[in-house]
């Protein structure tokens, strides 16, 4: 059987529909991002400069405290459950923490490149980086339930899908 191909009279609407599993795509966009920050820093122990700041324990004027460890686990820790939660929590918290945790590190990476000068390779890490927690939010932000009926149209395991989706 042929798939019938866009055409110009395909409206723009059916191009650009959000893919059918929101939560696969946004625990992947989590993923994506999760190896970017992973690899910024370790790029950045590859930097002879950064790293003999790092094992005087002062960045600049930032002093490495246990205390700012503990704070740059949390901040890690939220791409890593987001992985996990965007795939099982129910539609409606989905798509909050999703919004919520994208705003949040897409303002931390932003408030990183505000803190002084920064090196070429931490710049292209963090553009990359702040363009995917801002998709995750948009597309999170315009997530919505399939409708009923494409649930039911869907046969007998519908009841299944749909709580896989979030619907009660």
């Amino acid at each position: 059987m042929r798939h019938p191909e866009h055409t110009l009279s395909t409206p723009p609407a059916a191009i650009h529909t959000p893919p059918r599993d929101m939560q696969r795509l946004l625990s992947a966009l989590w993923v994506f991002a999760m190896f970017n920050y992973l690899y910024a820093d370790v790029v950045g122990l590859m930097d002879s400069t950064m790293l003999a700041q790092y094992l005087r324990g002062q960045v600049d004027s930032l002093r490495i405290t246990r205390e700012f460890l503990l704070g740059a686990a949390v901040l890690m820790e939220i791409p890593i459950a987001m992985t996990l939660l965007s795939r099982i929590l129910p539609y409606r918290a989905n798509r909050w923490a999703n919004i919520v945790a994208g705003a949040v590190k897409t303002a931390v990476v932003a408030a990183t490149l505000m803190m002084g000068p920064t090196a070429g390779y931490y710049r292209f890490f963090a553009a990359i980086e702040i363009a995917c927690t801002t998709l995750i939010v948009v597309l999170a932000f315009r997530w919505k339930p399939r409708p009923a009926s494409e649930a039911r149209a869907r046969g007998p395991g519908a009841h299944a899908a749909r709580l896989e989706e979030g619907w009660s």
